[in-house]
């Protein structure tokens, strides 16, 4: 009993090690490998070297899958760059194998304690910490693999019986071989974690349990189980992403089934390459962890060469098998980017939060062209329709400020960077002012309902004067939702403080006019205060408004050179 807890203490220890490991390097170069994952995919070939760059670095095929099924819903990556970014993941992914090859090849724990030392050193001192959150991770996960390599060796199954006899009872045939197939792909889709079963089946094979074409047979079962995860992280997302995910089990499905085709021969060609002999009755547990490793790595470079030129011909079948969903209603509450299911990468989840923010204020902005109709709406039956459909905006704006406010806390749980951390508080105040500006609206529309219902008319006059003050407001908004969607560093506030200026201007001008046409009696006072009304809310939705910029771009009113840009403006 204690040496089945140590073999699955030494498993969940393996799983947090790669975690830590992979996270810390995600925080040294999170906004680089987005960077670099939508800049370098300029062709197929480009594509799958990205893909393997960028998941060797991060030490996890999952994170990058992941990735790239955000980018894809987010129409950053073509289903096409999508699918050579994955090859290049899984090609990727086998470095994971070759450490843990090594780990059963020497006594590995020799190298854990310096690097403990090294990495609480780095995190206690706070400088470097990220390197010393990898060292750490790295600690645990090399420490793991030398408690699973003395964990085999005590349980010494090839000298008892029964176990022998068990798995002896497997003939070596084409149904032994699906069956472990099958069990390796169980299991994994189980764990989420392809290197934790690589790391099982090396235990099994070094310890004589199973032989080298059981074993392979178990790796092949992982590749398929592994990509059980892009697919729940696709689950949510749109018809391209769910694509995306299913290329990705196209992809290991085709290897596998031609790796069946050729199983034994190949079998023995790569036991061949590190000179294990597959059929002799005693095997050096070195070459069988080598022999796991090298087939993983020959499966997935094998299987690339071959596929990365039928690309187009995968994209024509996924889009075959996954047909785009029904088209929703605007109006009907659903994130875009926001995944309901897991969330791997903390660092990552800013990135697709971002981009529900962009498609939050996109959503604001129509609300606002509702709001126009509304405001030259003659019509009370259409006037009732408009105003009920600006009444669901406002309900919608409430929840997407919920559901976005509640995946950031959600993500602010886990250990992130300073720059991460500081995306957040301003995403955080993003949405908060986003939200005021939908109930701005929804106060404007409150207000032509209560001069509809008083019977207030509004003269040319004032027609006009609304009509330019919501195409300044527009303007404002327009060129909020550029800010959102582009890079911080590429937008500049000076025409939005402008528009911001011609606002509060034309307010202050509609206000001393309204007192002169009411003391002449252009109209009644009843109309003017319904006005006025109007107008403030207007310009209290521009203030909304430049909060949101401000907080999108890190600028405060007390930021000297915000105040230099005012001060500018106000002179020109």
């Amino acid at each position: 009993m204690l040496i089945v807890l140590k073999l699955l203490g030494s498993i969940a220890l393996l799983i947090y090690g790669m975690k830590v490991m992979s996270e810390a390097l995600q925080k040294m170069a999170g906004p680089q490998l987005r960077h670099l994952l939508g800049a370098m995919t300029t062709n197929r070939f480009s594509g799958v070297a990205t893909g393997a760059l960028v998941t060797v670095a991060v030490q996890s095929s999952a994170a990058t899958t992941v990735m790239t099924v955000s980018f894809v819903n987010a129409a950053l990556l073509t289903l096409a760059q999508a699918i050579s970014v994955i090859m290049g993941a899984n090609i990727g992914t086998t470095m994971s194998a070759w450490i843990m090859s090594a780990g059963f090849s020497f006594n590995i724990t020799n190298l854990v304690w310096p690097a403990f030392l090294i990495g609480i050193v780095l995190i206690q001192t706070g400088k470097h910490r990220y390197v010393g959150d990898f060292l750490f991770g790295l600690s645990f996960l090399l420490f793991a693999l030398g408690m699973l390599k003395q964990t085999g060796v005590e349980m010494d199954l090839a000298s008892k019986p029964a176990v022998v006899n068990f798995f002896a009872s497997f003939k070596t045939n084409y149904g032994t071989i699906l069956l472990f197939l099958l069990i390796g792909t169980v299991l994994t889709a189980m764990v989420q974690s392809s290197a934790a079963l690589m790391a099982i089946t090396m235990v099994l094979c070094s310890t004589g349990a199973i032989t080298i074409f059981q074993g392979i047979a178990l790796v092949m079962g992982e590749n398929i189980g592994t990509t059980v995860t892009a697919n729940l992280a696709a689950l949510n997302a749109n018809t391209q992403a769910r694509r995306t995910a299913m290329a990705h089990l196209l992809f290991n499905v085709f290897g596998v089934i031609w790796v069946l085709i050729f199983f034994f021969p190949f079998v023995r060609m790569v036991c061949s390459i590190v000179g294990l002999d597959p059929t002799a009755p005693e095997q050096n547990p070195t070459q069988l962890s080598f022999a796991l490793a090298t087939f993983h790595t020959c499966f997935n470079l094998i299987n690339t060469a071959v596929l990365i030129w039928f690309i187009p011909q995968i994209e024509k079948i996924v889009c075959f098998l996954i047909k785009p969903k029904k088209v929703e209603e605007d109006e009907e509450f659903r994130l875009k980017y926001i995944p309901g299911g897991i969330m791997k990468t903390p660092e990552l989840s800013v990135f697709q939060a971002q981009k529900e923010i962009v498609t939050f204020g996109e959503r604001l902005l129509r609300m606002f062209g509702l709001l126009k109709q509304l405001y030259h709406t003659e019509d009370d039956e259409t006037f009732q329709k408009t105003f009920d459909r600006i009444k669901k905006y406002e309900d919608l704006s409430d929840r997407m400020e919920n559901e976005i406010a509640q995946y950031l806390n959600q993500v602010s749980d886990a250990h992130l960077s300073d720059e991460t951390k500081d995306k957040i508080r301003s995403m955080l105040r993003q949405i908060g002012e986003l939200e005021s500006v939908g109930d701005s609206f929804y106060n404007l529309a409150r207000i032509l309902r209560r001069g509809r219902e008083n019977k207030v008319v509004f003269t040319a006059e004032q027609l006009e004067s609304g009509t330019e003050m919501t195409h300044l407001l527009e303007e404002a908004m327009t060129r909020m939702n550029e800010a959102l969607a582009n890079r911080r560093e590429d937008f500049h506030m000076s025409e939005s403080i402008e528009i911001e200026k011609q606002i509060n201007a034309l307010r202050d001008t509609l206000r001393q006019r309204n007192i002169t046409d009411v003391d002449n009696h252009v109209y009644t006072y009843e109309a003017g205060t319904v006005f006025m009304d109007l107008v403030s809310e207007c310009e209290k939705t521009g203030d909304y408004v430049m909060n949101v910029l401000e907080a999108r771009l890190g600028v405060d009113h007390n930021d000297a050179r915000f105040n230099e840009m005012v001060q500018a403006l106000e002179q020109r």
